[in-house]
């Protein structure tokens, strides 16, 4: 056994304040931390109550906390799941921890109190708090900037594809139809870079969603070659695309933003030869492969390539050609989609981005990847009278000229009270089409609900919005109201308003 010397020598050498309490509650060994830690010479406390090292509010319950301790002592922290805080001398309180253990002397039951400052731990802790409130704070703040940024950005883009629609229905000479068709496919990779650029945040928080579908590879790929072969072209490569008769199963949408990523990123550093787009079926997974003859990467860079504005041998004082998001994107979206990326490459010979995707059924998903070439719109002549109300005068004046292209008879208002004014001097309207932001704090809801009100509760409505705001995604809406998002293409913004009006 320990002599009472060396114990002695033990518990002064601990590193935690430690007291010993007999069954009243009086202190009757004190170590030297003791001293340190509350300000008493080792004679002003033993002796004394230890009630002396407790603020006053927790006096009262203390002696039943040592009646009960003495009931059934074991070795144990104290409060567990409280806030535990001493008295100093100077008055001043101190977070702490305490570990209760019993010891028997003799006939009494004597109980040894550990006690640790707890204070650098405390503020460590309210410091991490406080960041992540911060942290918060910031996202929050960035979310309301990517909703704005997303209306104000996506309202030139609406423009474009509305007046894009409304050459298709007015020209007929077919070289221009050709032009109009790149051009409709430029306005398309706009978008759909766009939506990229303003959806990485949401990628990171979770906010986007999957919405997996069976679809033909060889949609998506048509689509690719449509895209970039004059790109490709352009540069003196060739664009090889497989046949690619699989099905797979996935969120045609991302995947389209994967290969759109992965294939641009193979043509910028591909100085001769070609890129190509492959599907090899592996049992169960489709391997779709982007290959190319390119500059390759070295094996020492290969682990950066996905990090923000990451560009292969681009020094960062130099000339930047993009800014490095794409592969950035890419990850974030085969992480979101629960899939697997992988990277060959060689120096001087080129690289192979594989990504894997489960196999699918034979049921092409009409919506999985918009790869048919852009049909131009027959022009109908009706009488339907459409409301318009957009606030943007740029959106406003290309929206009421497709419109008309398109037949119908286009009533155009800016605000609320413009909407009203027109209602008043027309007897009959047959569709309200209007954005959802308008200044200043008005909202095309209440333009649809005024509207109604004058001319019944059946009036037809299509909310046209470029806030991406969980408000307006979760927007409730009833049978005779559709929301569409900026920017709608052409083809879709008529189908919308021919299957409302009931048209053919």
């Amino acid at each position: 056994m320990l002599s009472a010397e060396l114990f002695g020598k033990a518990l002064e050498s601990a590193p935690d304040a430690i007291v010993i309490v007999d069954e009243a509650g009086r202190v009757v060994f004190a170590n030297r931390q003791v001293s340190a830690l509350f300000g008493y010479e080792r004679g002003e406390i033993v002796g004394e109550s230890v009630d002396r090292l407790l603020p006053e509010r927790f006096r009262d319950k203390h002696a039943g906390h040592r009646r009960r301790y003495g009931e059934s002592a074991r070795m144990r922290p104290m409060g567990v799941n409280l806030e535990l805080y001493a008295l100093r001398k100077d008055s001043t309180e101190l977070p702490v921890e305490i570990s209760l253990s019993p010891i028997q002397d003799g006939e009494r039951l004597l109980v040894a109190a550990a006690i640790r400052d707890v204070s650098e731990r405390k503020r460590i802790q309210t410091e991490v708090i406080h960041a992540r409130e911060a942290a918060d704070r910031a996202n929050q703040a960035k979310s309301r900037f990517l909703a704005t940024a997303s209306h104000d950005l996506r309202q030139p883009l609406q423009s474009l594809a509305l007046l894009n629609g409304s050459l298709q229905s007015l020209v007929r000479d077919p070289t221009a139809l050709e032009a109009i068709s790149q051009q409709t496919l430029a306005i398309n990779a706009m978008s759909r870079l766009l939506n990229a650029l303003l959806d990485i945040s949401k990628l990171e928080s979770g906010a986007i969603r999957p919405d997996p579908v069976d679809f033909r590879v060889a949609a998506l790929f048509e689509e690719m070659r449509r895209e970039f072969a004059n790109l490709a072209s352009s540069k003196g490569l060739e664009l090889r695309v497989d046949p690619a008769p699989q099905y797979v199963h996935s969120d045609p949408s991302l995947i389209g933003q994967i290969l759109r990523n992965l294939i641009s990123n193979a043509i910028k550093y591909t100085r001769q030869g070609s890129v190509e787009l492959h599907s090899i079926l592996r049992g169960s997974m489709v391997q779709i492969e982007v290959v190319d003859t390119g500059i390759g990467i070295p094996a020492d860079q290969l682990p950066y390539i996905c990090e923000e504005f990451f560009q292969v041998g681009v020094a960062s004082n130099t000339t930047r050609d993009g800014y490095g998001l794409g592969l950035s994107i890419v990850q974030r979206i085969v992480s979101l989609l629960d899939l697997r990326m992988s990277v060959r490459s060689e120096p001087g010979r080129g690289s192979t981005f594989a990504i894997d995707l489960p196999l699918g059924r034979g049921e092409d998903a009409a919506r999985s990847a918009g790869s048919e070439a852009p049909t131009p719109i027959a022009p109908r002549t009706h009488s339907a009278r459409v409301l318009l109300v957009d606030d943007d005068l740029g959106v406003r004046n290309a929206t009421a000229m497709f419109l008309k292209v398109e037949g119908y008879e286009v009533l155009a208002a800016s605000s609320l009270a413009e909407a009203m004014q027109r209602l008043s001097q027309t007897p009959q309207i047959d569709l309200v089409v209007s954005d959802y932001h308008l200044n200043p704090g008005e909202t095309g809801v209440q333009v649809i609900a005024a509207a109604r009100e004058l001319r019944g509760p059946q009036l037809p409505a299509i909310l046209v919005t470029g806030d991406t705001s969980t408000s307006v995604r979760e927007l409730q809406v009833d049978a005779c109201t559709r929301v569409a998002c900026k920017p709608i293409q052409p083809t879709e913004f008529v189908a919308l308003i021919r299957a409302l009006l009931k048209e053919g």
